[in-house]
């Protein structure tokens, strides 16, 4: 796996829970949140809460500053605009060469019904 693939696919995993998108969102409201803030937030275990945040770090979507025995969590500014143009990079080929052949994305059921075909 390439390594564009390979960061595309962490990202994707860690956005794959609900909990995390909602803990990424809570940490993107404010400058910094600490652990034991987002354990109060949210209905899950001290133990979750950290995996999720582990998950997040991991994928470079949050990074973590430590003071004594604190945890501090930030957004890292333009991870999620760096990941969209990365998946876009990945298939813009894909994209074109369907398009290219005659078969190009099609239109959603709704778009098809809404011009009464079916």
């Amino acid at each position: 796996m390439k390594a564009s693939t390979a960061r595309v696919a962490s990202v994707a995993k860690a956005l794959s829970d609900q909990t995390r998108i909602e803990l990424l969102l809570a940490i993107a409201m404010v400058p910094e949140h600490s652990c034991a803030e987002l354990v109060r937030a949210f209905p899950v275990s001290q133990a979750t809460v950290s995996h999720h945040l582990k998950i997040l770090v991991g994928a470079g979507l949050v990074t973590v500053r430590r003071s004594g025995q604190f945890h501090h969590y930030r957004v890292v500014p333009g991870a999620l605009a760096a990941w969209a143009g990365e998946l876009i990079d990945i298939f813009a080929p894909a994209g074109r060469a369907l398009v290219a052949r005659g078969r190009g994305p099609q239109r959603p059921a709704a778009s098809r019904i809404a011009r009464g075909a079916r």
